[in-house]
């Protein structure tokens, strides 16, 4: 995998990340930063970023954005019903989308991709609806392609995200109950083609109860021990 020396990416914990790209831009993933147990304390604050990408309105996903954005002035990117009720709360820089589609965001080609799971926000006490959860494919400005599955089981469709994005690096939930465990995404990988695989969604509450080990046994098993998983613990950088 040739990341290319000027980028890095930085597991949060849970489903967060923070990315730095070639071209010197700051993108935050599924920011669920100051209540996420998982994420170091010296990342809860953010001061600097561009591009906010969030998967779905569950608040393990959206987390910060919302005071993140208003102190960075970052470009949110999300489904339309969700960059709406953004809007309501002061998000003026939103950059909606829907599955399929795909646009240049501050110099970094965004591509929403289908995701098999739930969506809704929680708010005084009423889920609200927030679109559809997606997936995200993300290349950077040199070429690199990083597919962010969100929260979601497997599905057949991961065969046509290779054929058409050939993603250099997956991010796939392994914890289970919310999402699929680690039997499913050894399926996920195979379906998708990667040789690189990043677990997310994994023991951030007790229930989320896969480990990255299962999911390399779980690859061994299907005949994939080519397959590098990169067991990060949070706050850990994978450097080009």
């Amino acid at each position: 995998m040739n990341l290319n020396r000027d980028v890095s990416i930085t597991w949060l914990g849970h489903a967060a990340f923070r990315l730095r790209t070639p071209g010197g831009k700051e993108l935050l993933i599924d920011p669920f930063l100051s209540d996420n147990p998982s994420c170091p304390g010296e990342h809860k604050q953010v001061d600097k970023a561009d591009l906010i990408l969030v998967t779905h309105g569950h608040g393990d996903h959206l987390g910060g954005t919302v005071p993140i954005a208003q102190r960075t002035g970052a470009t949110v990117v999300g489904m339309p019903e969700l960059c709406y009720w953004l809007g309501g709360k002061g998000i003026q820089k939103a950059a909606p989308m829907n599955k399929g589609g795909s646009q240049l965001v501050e110099g970094i080609r965004v591509t929403m991709v289908h995701a098999d799971h739930s969506c809704g926000i929680m708010e005084d006490g009423h889920v609200i609806y927030a679109g559809e959860p997606v997936g995200f494919i993300i290349q950077l400005e040199n070429g690199f392609r990083i597919y962010h599955a969100g929260d979601t089981n497997v599905f057949g469709d991961m065969a046509i995200i290779r054929e058409l994005h050939r993603p250099n690096l997956a991010f796939l939930p392994i914890g289970g109950h919310y999402t699929m465990g680690p039997r499913e995404a050894a399926l996920a990988v195979e379906l998708l083609g990667v040789s690189d695989v990043a677990p997310i969604h994994w023991g951030t509450f007790p229930i989320l109860a896969g480990t990255p080990a299962e999911l390399r046994e779980a690859l061994d098993a299907r005949g994939l021990g080519g397959v590098t998983v990169h067991a990060w613990s949070p706050g850990d950088t994978l450097r080009g």
